[in-house]
């Protein structure tokens, strides 16, 4: 079952039981701006489907139910403080390893000033990192590597001040391949820590 058909049947779950107050169904944008379609059905029968950014639906007191098309600007609709309110949407970062090291990639190296900036500027946000390798070598050694790999990270975000108390490392060592690859191969994408920020 997709999730926009799990939530057009909470949704109708929702509006079948409380018919006698007014209930509102909005349809967000994910991360990509895009958005699925939810069906949202009258107790008593017909509905509407939501299908763009911020359409709503409203079911009265009388099972019926009205929609309303999203608005460009989400600042003006009724429930904008709400949205306001919401946390940080979930974030994922890759930075990626020299081979049978934990020592970025130039590039890498690069690019992670500026990403464990914004992922320790997030205020309580609860970080993981996860350290990963390739299929080259024993996997004890690789459980081991990717465990430094993620602590590599996990030590520059605490030299950034950002709480050691809300970051968790774990390694998986060759297990996960971002590159799915045969047995002792050297591939760079896998060589990797993922930086999972919600």
């Amino acid at each position: 079952m997709s999730r926009p058909l799990v939530i057009a049947v909470l949704a109708a779950m929702t509006l079948a039981g409380c018919a006698a107050s007014r209930d509102r169904i909005v349809l967000l944008p994910g991360p990509d701006g895009r958005t699925g379609s939810v069906a949202v059905l009258a107790p008593g029968g017909g509905g509407v489907l939501l299908s763009g950014a911020y359409d709503s639906a409203e079911i009265d007191d009388r099972g019926r139910v009205s929609m309303q098309r999203g608005q460009d600007d989400s600042s003006r609709l009724p429930f904008a403080d709400t949205l306001g309110a919401l946390p940080a949407r979930p974030v994922l970062y890759l930075l990626y390893f020299k081979s049978d090291s934990d020592q970025l990639t130039d590039e890498s190296k690069a690019e992670a000033p500026e990403m464990l900036r914004e992922v320790a500027r997030r205020p309580a946000a609860e970080v993981v990192v996860i350290g990963h390798t390739d299929s080259f070598g024993p996997t004890e050694y690789n459980d081991q590597l990717s465990l430094a790999r993620a602590d590599q990270v996990r030590r520059q975000l605490v030299g950034l001040g950002f709480d050691s108390d809300l970051l968790k490392i774990e390694g998986r060592g060759e297990r996960e391949p971002l590159v799915p690859t045969a047995d002792e191969v050297h591939e760079p994408n896998n060589r990797r820590a993922e930086i999972n920020v919600r």
